[in-house]
C-alpha cells in the first residue's frame, strides 16, 4: 500500500511536496559549482530537500557526481577527517578494490587502516592513528579536487549537521584550513547545511567568520497554505480515503505550516479516518500529538529561569515584538530592557525561539500549545 505521510525522516517521490524554487536554484548551483548553504529552523525539509535535488543531478547524465555525509557524530577535528575520507572515498569509487587504490594513490601521508562491515561493497571505514602534519590535514580537505580530477568529473560535497564544526578545539583555526583549501578547488561545489539555525547563521554571515561569504546563502521559508491543502487531500484521494479542503488547511495551520508536524499531524488524522476525516479526529490527532511530545518539552523547560518563562508566556500570549515596552516588561514581569536582550540571546542559544529582524518567533508551534495549558 502507497505510505500516506512521511515524517522523522526525508520525504521522497510523491511524499516531496513544493519546494520548486529552492530544487531550481539548488540544481542550478550544483550544476554550475556555486557554494550552497541551506539555512531553516529544525525538520524544515532540509534534508528532503539536498536528497531530491542529488538524485536530479546524479541521474542527470551529464560528469557530476554528488556525495553526502552527517557530520552530527563527529565531535573533534580528527573525527571529521576520518567521515571525509570514509564518505569521499567510498561514494566516488565502484569497488573496494578502488577505494585502497585510491586511498594510497591521494592519502599517502595517512596510511589507512580499512574496516570491513558485513557488506563489504557498501560497509566500511578509514581510521588513521595520528595525524602527523599540517600537509596531512591538507591532503584530506583537497581529497575530493584531486579525486575529481583524477575521474574529470565534478563533484558536489554536501555535509549535513555542518554546524558541528563550530564546536570543535581550535574551531576558528580549522573552519580556516577549510575555507583556504576549499575556495581553491575548481572540481567541487559544496552544499553545507545543519539543525542549529543561529550557529549556522553565525558561521556564514558574520565577517569575522572564515566562512563569511562562501556562498550561497538560501534561507527556507514555510511551505504556503494552498500548496499544503492541495498535497493533504491528494495524499488522501491516493490511499482510498478522503478529507475536505477546509479541513486539509486546518492541519497545517493548526501547526504552523512546519513540515515535520503537519506531515505527522497529516498522519495520524488518516490514521484515524475510516472514509473521510472529520473535525473531531483531527482535535484527537493534535492531542495525540501534544501528548507524543509532553516530555520533551517538560525537560526543555525545567531549567528555564523565571523571566526566561515570563518571555516565552508573551510569545504565545501574541507579542512577537516590541517587548523592552515599558508595559510589555511590565505585564510580564520580564526584568529591564536589558535583561530582555539576554532573555532573548539565551532562548536563541536554546534553540527554542527564532529571531528575525525585530520579530520573535517560537522555533516549535506545538510547544506553543503547551506552554498555553501549563503556565
Amino acid at each position: 500500500m502507497e505510505q500516506a505521510f512521511i515524517f522523522g525522516t526525508a520525504a521522497f517521490g510523491n511524499n516531496f511536496t513544493n519546494r520548486d524554487e529552492e530544487c531550481k536554484r539548488l540544481e542550478g548551483n550544483f550544476k554550475n559549482g556555486i557554494n550552497s548553504i541551506i539555512v531553516s529552523p529544525r525538520r524544515w525539509g532540509k534534508t528532503s530537500l539536498v536528497k531530491k535535488v542529488a538524485k536530479q543531478v546524479n541521474n542527470s547524465g551529464q560528469q557530476i557526481k554528488v556525495v553526502t555525509m552527517d557530520a552530527f557524530m563527529c565531535r573533534t577535528e580528527v573525527d571529521f577527517y576520518r567521515l571525509f575520507t570514509t564518505e569521499i572515498i567510498k561514494q566516488t569509487s565502484n569497488k573496494w578494490e578502488e577505494w585502497m587504490e585510491n586511498a594510497k594513490n591521494f592519502l599517502s601521508r595517512v596510511s589507512p587502516k580499512f574496516s570491513m562491515g558485513s557488506d563489504p561493497l557498501n560497509d566500511f571505514s578509514i581510521s588513521f592513528d595520528v595525524l602527523n602534519d599540517i600537509q596531512t590535514e591538507q591532503d584530506i580537505l583537497d581529497l575530493p579536487q584531486k579525486i575529481a580530477v583524477s575521474k574529470n568529473i565534478r563533484l558536489v560535497v554536501c555535509i549535513d549537521e555542518f554546524q558541528q564544526i563550530a564546536e570543535y578545539t581550535n574551531a576558528i583555526n580549522f573552519q580556516k584550513k577549510m575555507r583556504s583549501i576549499w575556495q581553491l578547488q575548481t572540481n567541487v561545489t559544496y552544499c553545507l547545511y545543519g539543525s542549529k539555525m543561529h550557529v549556522l547563521t553565525n558561521l556564514f554571515s558574520k565577517q569575522s567568520s572564515p566562512f563569511y561569504k562562501f556562498g550561497d546563502l538560501i534561507y527556507l521559508q514555510k511551505i504556503d497554505a494552498t500548496r499544503w491543502t492541495s498535497y493533504i487531500c491528494a495524499r488522501f484521494t491516493a490511499t482510498g480515503k478522503s478529507i475536505s479542503e477546509d479541513l486539509a488547511a486546518k492541519v497545517s495551520s493548526m501547526v504552523d505550516y512546519h513540515s515535520s508536524y503537519v506531515q505527522h499531524l497529516a498522519w495520524l488524522v488518516w490514521v484515524k479516518t475510516t472514509t473521510e476525516a472529520t473535525q473531531a479526529q483531527l482535535d484527537e490527532a493534535l492531542e495525540d500529538l501534544l501528548n507524543q511530545n509532553k516530555i520533551l518539552y517538560y525537560n526543555q523547560t525545567e531549567n528555564l529561569t523565571g523571566y526566561q518563562i515570563n518571555f516565552l508566556k508573551a510569545l504565545v500570549n501574541g507579542v512577537q515584538s516590541e517587548f523592552t515596552r515599558a508595559d510589555i516588561i511590565k505585564l510580564y514581569n520580564l526584568g529591564s530592557s536589558a535583561n530582555v536582550s539576554r532573555l532573548k540571546k539565551a532562548l536563541e542559544q536554546k534553540e527554542l525561539i527564532d529571531i528575525s529582524g525585530k520579530n520573535v518567533t517560537l522555533l516549535d508551534p506545538l510547544f506553543g500549545y503547551w506552554l498555553k495549558s501549563e503556565f
